[in-house]
């Protein structure tokens, strides 16, 4: 440009010369190759990349899911197990109550038995003691009034004595 100012003529800027039509050329081989070679696998791993991004998403809200119905199912067997237990120790005490029941009164048997049996042997000492006791004191009042009284009395005393207490 600057040689067709020298000769007279005036350049115009406007119009292109041979210099832009190559640049021109080479711009468009350069991006057709880039286009080609360059863009599809890039835009391939990007797209490898977005489907394993959707894909943990997926896999996260499914797990995120799961892990809610496994917790919501502990929390359901927790309660369950609790009441569970409620109900079985409220049935071993009143079990236990039964039992502790049931063995105060075989105890209160075997004590009002042995009670019985007691008392009755104690009676039946006391009926002893009772006739033994009396047999002693007429035979202690015999000797005694034959003491007093002399001889004669003790066979007339004693025959009665023997003969009331038989």
């Amino acid at each position: 440009m600057y040689l067709a100012a020298e000769e007279g003529g005036t350049s115009n800027f406007l119009i292109p010369n041979a210099t832009f039509f190559v640049c021109l050329a080479i711009f468009v081989i350069v991006f057709l190759v880039i286009r080609t070679m360059v863009v599809p696998p890039i835009v391939r791993v990007m797209q490898e990349r977005d489907d394993r991004v959707a894909k943990t998403v997926e896999d996260n809200k499914s797990a995120a899911a799961s892990y809610e119905e496994a917790d919501s199912g502990y929390r359901a067997a927790v309660t369950e197990g609790r009441a569970d237990a409620t109900g079985i120790r409220d049935q071993a005490r009143a079990e236990g109550n039964e039992q502790l029941a049931e063995a105060k009164n075989r105890a209160t048997r075997e004590a009002d038995q042995q009670l019985a049996a007691v008392s009755e042997q104690l009676k039946v000492e006391g009926d002893t003691a009772a006739d033994t006791a009396r047999r002693d004191v007429d035979a202690l009042s015999a000797t005694l009034a034959a003491r007093v009284l002399g001889n004669e009395a003790t066979s007339s005393t004693t025959a009665q004595t023997s003969g009331a207490g038989r």
